[in-house]
């Protein structure tokens, strides 16, 4: 028996001879090397699926690490996508393994997702979640998502065509920051993981042909009570045919350094600016500026900083609308550009 025939063997014994040669035909892309898509990446790779590209352009940091099981202690700093390369390498070398160290956004995803069979979307972000929606829908490709938040987690395939798609339930991204975030809500290792490998066993069921696909309905995990329940949507064709045919909604726009001599203005509240701060930044906490204050600083352009980058880009949203022009939230935060910078 070959090494190859070994290392598949008691899969190969429940699912068959046909269905493993479907799985090593595949092409899967994964939207995320984070919380969720750690446990799917770990379980696809480990059978055999033949290509993977990991799409991720954040940085390890330690406080990813009880959850995001890809990493180590050792990565952090790195970027994400070569540290799930490393990792899974390691796990199946017959995998070919794609990273791609930038965004997915809508000027990328076409090209990125094009021949993909499925798309595993393991985002925490609404803007990106609307892109690989809106890709998936116009290669014909299923999308599956899932998101968590605190102790719950929500789970569905979307499938332009043959059932709903992620507009069907959530039309337009909801105002930054009105969601808390992981970081800001807190997130437990073993929900991800629960619902990571649920997501993995999807995307195998698509690949195989086995089973019923989780279409036409949103699984609800409820990690307290070991509950999943399950909850029917209804395609529209209409909201089908404007995924397909339309752009998705652009967020805030967004940097990921800042040059010399930029404006900075940080949204954090007064006692986290007097903590620490950027060299020359000026401070509008962030309910000031909803509360209707623009400041003087933000007329000729800026960077808005905080913490996550969840308060920033609310706070460009809020002022864009309001006509100030040349506003950009910094990616991630304080926290990832010290990070990046060793600051």
């Amino acid at each position: 028996m070959s090494s190859s025939q070994e290392r598949y063997r008691r899969q190969v014994t429940l699912v068959g001879a046909q269905a493993q040669a479907r799985i090593r035909a595949a092409h899967v892309a994964i939207v995320g090397a984070g919380g969720l898509g750690s446990p799917a990446a770990l379980y696809l790779a480990a059978a055999g699926i033949r290509r993977i590209t990991l799409i991720d352009d954040d940085l390890v940091s330690l406080s990813n690490l009880h959850r995001q099981i890809l990493h180590s202690t050792g990565t952090v700093g790195s970027a994400k996508a070569e540290s799930a390369r490393a990792r899974l390498a390691d796990i199946n070398p017959d995998v070919h393994l794609d990273t791609v160290t930038d965004r997915l956004t809508w000027d990328n995803a076409l090209s990125i997702l094009d021949g993909a069979d499925v798309v595993l979307d393991g985002t925490d972000n609404f803007y990106t979640r609307h892109v690989a929606s809106h890709a998936a829908a116009r290669l014909g490709i299923p999308h599956i998502w899932a998101s968590i938040l605190g102790f719950e987690a929500q789970m569905s395939v979307f499938w332009a065509g043959r059932g709903p798609v992620y507009e069907d339930v959530f039309p337009a991204p909801p105002p930054p920051g009105s969601v808390p975030s992981c970081a800001e809500a807190g997130v437990l290792g073993p929900v991800v993981g629960v619902v990571g490998s649920a997501m993995a066993m999807e995307t195998l069921k698509i690949v195989t042909g086995i089973g019923s696909p989780l279409i036409g309905e949103i699984a609800y995990y409820d990690s307290l009570a070991a509950a999943w329940e399950r909850i029917p949507v209804t395609a529209d064709p209409a909201v089908t045919q404007r995924v397909r045919s339309s752009d998705p909604p652009r967020g805030p726009a967004e940097v990921a350094s800042i040059t010399a001599g930029a404006t900075v203005i940080d949204v954090r509240e007064p006692e986290e600016f007097a903590a620490f701060h950027l060299p020359g930044a000026v401070n509008y906490p962030l309910g000031d500026i909803l509360a209707g204050v623009t400041p003087d600083e933000a007329e000729n352009g800026a960077v808005v900083v905080c913490a996550r980058g969840m308060r920033s880009a609310q706070a460009v949203e809020a002022l864009t609308a309001r006509g100030v022009h040349g506003l950009a939230s910094l990616r991630g935060g304080l926290e990832q550009y010290f990070s990046a910078t060793g600051g």
